[in-house]
């Protein structure tokens, strides 16, 4: 059985505008690969392709040219489907059916039956805290608990790959960490988590290797642990009574962060950078009162690589 669950090589989408017949490439030779068991982010600003990379993953939109394959199989294929979860950014729930109605309606489609399907919509449901609500009108619920429901009905019936694209849209606090309790819960049940998600925090937290978009294009890949690796050391430091001269001194030396009164906050790069600004911080008769280490965060690779 091979490792690899999902595979995109060379995906390439090319739509053509309307009346002025320009060429948009929302898609430009994008490669990834998704590894069984793992979390898998998919990022990037809005407009660099992520979501038309995901529809054609999902056999919604038609790529111009390249390939994907879903747990071994090329697709798209209605063979390998009934193995994959996937909630789209969107979800439309259908207003006048209650969640149960619409999480039984999607077990159905995926071949669930009699008490095997009641089961799992009902473990579905409670799963995403909407056990509450199960028989409620979707009309009359919020955009969250729609969120909650989309979720429901893409794992009810127990898929192999879950595809979720902005899965804490609309989600206050504590359904963000419901779901990330979900996700997390996925990959101790052996299953692979593929997302999309603008919320770099819950990423970071999340996923074992990332994929970084920018104008259709991958500009990052890789595991999380190697790609906020520390080849670079960053510390902040704080001085206290730093007269404008100093203050003027170490601005060239480092990167002032905040500055008010005799108080000054610096971000310096290096250890051989730190000794000098120490060296110079006592010489001046100035006082250090913190030096603190700094990790690069996902955040900080986002911003640099993908705006």
């Amino acid at each position: 059985m091979t490792d690899v669950v999902l595979r995109a090589t060379s995906l390439v989408k090319t739509y053509t505008k309307p009346f002025s017949g320009r060429r948009v490439e929302a898609v430009r030779g994008v490669s990834f690969e998704v590894e069984r068991g793992e979390i898998f982010g998919f990022l990037g600003p809005n407009g660099a392709g992520k979501t038309t990379t995901l529809k054609m993953l999902m056999g919604l939109v038609a790529p111009t040219s390249g390939t994907m394959e879903i747990l071994g199989v090329r697709v798209p294929s209605s063979d390998v489907m009934g193995r994959v979860g996937f909630l789209p950014e969107n979800p439309y729930v259908y207003p006048y059916l209650s969640p149960r109605e619409f999480v039984s309606l999607c077990g159905r489609l995926s071949g669930l039956r009699g008490p095997q399907l009641r089961g799992r919509v009902a473990r579905a449901i409670a799963d995403v805290g909407m056990a509450h609500a199960a028989d409620r009108a979707v009309r009359t619920l919020s955009k969250g608990m729609l969120q909650r429901i989309g979720i429901a009905a893409a794992l009810v019936h127990d898929p192999d790959l879950v595809v979720f694209d902005e899965p804490m849209s609309g989600l206050d606090p504590v359904g963000r960490k419901e779901v990330r309790d979900l996700i997390v819960a996925q990959k101790a049940a052996g299953k692979t988590v593929f997302f999309s998600s603008h919320i770099l925090s819950d990423v970071e937290m999340l996923c074992d290797r990332v994929c970084i978009l920018r104008k259709g294009e991958v500009v990052v890949s890789g595991a999380l642990r190697s790609l906020l690796a520390q080849d670079k050391k960053r510390s902040e430091v704080t001085v206290v009574g730093a007269r404008e001269a100093l203050v003027g001194a170490l601005g060239k030396m480092s990167q002032v962060t905040r500055a008010a009164g005799d108080t000054v906050v610096l971000e310096v790069e290096g250890d051989g950078a730190l000794q000098e600004i120490v060296a110079r911080v006592l010489a001046e008769g100035a006082r250090l009162d913190s030096i603190t280490p700094k990790r690069e965060t996902l955040e900080d690779l986002f911003v640099r690589q993908a705006i």
